[in-house]
């Protein structure tokens, strides 16, 4: 499948959360009650429809949660055009952890970035944290959005990553992302071919996630 941009997208979140969940989800349409801990990061990808007319290839690095991984996975923040910050609406912890997070994220990526907050977990039936509290918090934090999903009945997932795919177009439509400055983990397709991004993938962890659409 051609594509007109690809976008380097991070997930970031506690562990647990289910963000290797939402990815699986999303490029291969499966869920796992066991999923194996990733390990700094792995990638996936997916081709989304923009607005009917152009598609967007979202190159999504799945990073760790755990604390000792944490100095390496800071590093993936860097040149991410887009990010999902997930937590699991049954965990309190990880709704607060969602600040830190997001204060790492801040420190390394472009101002600019689009930022999704997103509660996962809506199929498990004993909720702690509640929406309305989720979307206030994304409002005054100057997130792009607020959305809740289901990794395991892929509901809202799909619908998740569309809408930061959407943002990052319309920066791209206005001008305020440069697609020729690498800094904003975006690029257009060439004459060639679609131009990859220029990402070390020596130090990632290559996944089972489908390399194509």
């Amino acid at each position: 499948m051609s594509w007109d941009y690809i976008a380097k997208i991070v997930m970031i979140g506690d562990s647990a959360c289910g963000k290797s969940s939402l990815t699986l989800r999303l490029t291969d349409d499966t869920f796992s009650e066991f999923h194996d801990v990733t390990i700094a990061a792995e990638i996936g990808s997916k081709v989304v429809d923009i607005d009917g007319k152009e598609k967007m290839k979202l190159q999504i690095w799945d990073t760790a949660g755990q604390e000792h991984f944490r100095a390496v996975t800071r590093s993936y923040f860097r040149n991410a055009a887009g990010c999902l910050l997930v937590y699991d609406i049954t965990r309190p912890k990880t709704f607060a952890n969602v600040q830190m997070w997001l204060g790492e994220l801040r420190d390394q990526a472009d101002e600019d970035i689009i930022i999704m907050l997103v509660g996962n977990k809506t199929d498990v039936g004993a909720r702690q944290v509640e929406a309305e509290e989720a979307r206030k918090w994304a409002d005054e934090n100057g997130l792009a959005g607020f959305i809740e999903t289901s990794a395991k009945t892929g509901d809202q997932v799909l619908e998740a990553y569309q809408r930061v795919a959407q943002k990052i177009h319309s920066n791209i439509k206005t001008g305020k992302t440069n697609i020729n400055d690498k800094r904003y983990g975006v690029r257009a397709t060439t004459t060639g071919g679609a131009q990859q991004l220029n990402l070390d993938e020596g130090d990632v962890k290559k996944s089972g996630y489908s390399a194509c659409c």
